[in-house]
């Protein structure tokens, strides 16, 4: 499985998921654009040693992804996006009647609109070379519920029906568009959940474990593949049977 001579870029990819994408992605020999909102020396440097570690030409691009202009420039900069991994996403937590209004804002600006914004940009420069691959990384809460978190599952539900449009509408052309839906697993956002809740929840996964970021990157490889031409359109559940909807 050889994405040689593939450029993917990835949203929010210094860390968790992202970062597990985009070291698996590079492992399969695709040149990489790694992202998020900050600007540091730490950032460039981690974006170096994934080229040196694979013999890629990997790079960092600062963009936030609650700005419209900046998710778009963010292709616009990579250049070239056979393979765009919309990953990028934040939480909070609250009931309806006492969720902030900014913090609703910012969560369906970063986790659904970023990759609207992306995607708009990335479907033209896919058609150009003949070939795509859209992952977009949404989450058990965009098949069912909880409370407390209006904000995210409304966004995660919105980046499936995201995905499936999108299939639609490249369906006759090899560029295909397919969601993940993980389940809990191994990031900062979920270790910073109260040590109880986490217990708790951890409690409630048949595994009896978190699912760990190379598990997803390697589901996402997969879908970036030539191996996965003909799923399109797919919401994969990555959960080990926790959530069945």
């Amino acid at each position: 499985m050889s994405l040689a001579q593939k450029t993917a870029v990835i949203t929010g990819s210094n860390s968790g998921i992202g970062l597990g994408v985009a070291r698996a992605l590079a492992g399969a020999g695709a040149d990489v654009v790694l992202n998020s909102f900050t600007n540091d020396d730490a950032d460039h440097a981690l974006a170096a040693s994934i080229g040196t570690e694979f013999g890629v030409n990997a790079r960092y691009i600062q963009a936030d992804m609650s700005k419209a202009d900046q998710c778009r420039g963010l292709v616009e900069q990579a250049g070239a996006c056979d393979i765009l991994v919309n990953n990028a996403g934040i939480q909070h937590v609250a009931p309806i009647d006492k969720f902030p209004a900014d913090k609703w804002d910012a969560i369906i600006a970063i986790n659904l609109s970023s990759a609207f914004h992306t995607t708009a940009v990335a479907l033209p420069l896919m058609r150009t070379a003949g070939w795509g691959r859209v992952v977009n990384i949404a989450s058990a809460h965009g098949l069912t519920a909880s409370p407390y978190k209006s904000a995210y599952i409304a966004a995660k539900h919105g980046v499936v029906g995201l995905t499936k449009t999108t299939a639609l509408e490249t369906a006759e052309e090899s560029i295909t568009c397919n969601a993940i839906c993980p389940g809990y697993i191994a990031t900062e956002m979920v270790a910073s959940m109260p040590e109880k809740v986490l217990e708790a929840v951890i409690g409630q996964i048949p595994a009896g474990r978190l699912g760990e970021p190379d598990e997803i990157a390697r589901c996402v490889a997969f879908l970036a593949s030539e191996d996965a031409g003909f799923i399109n359109g797919s919401t994969i559940s990555a959960n080990v049977a926790q959530f069945f909807v």
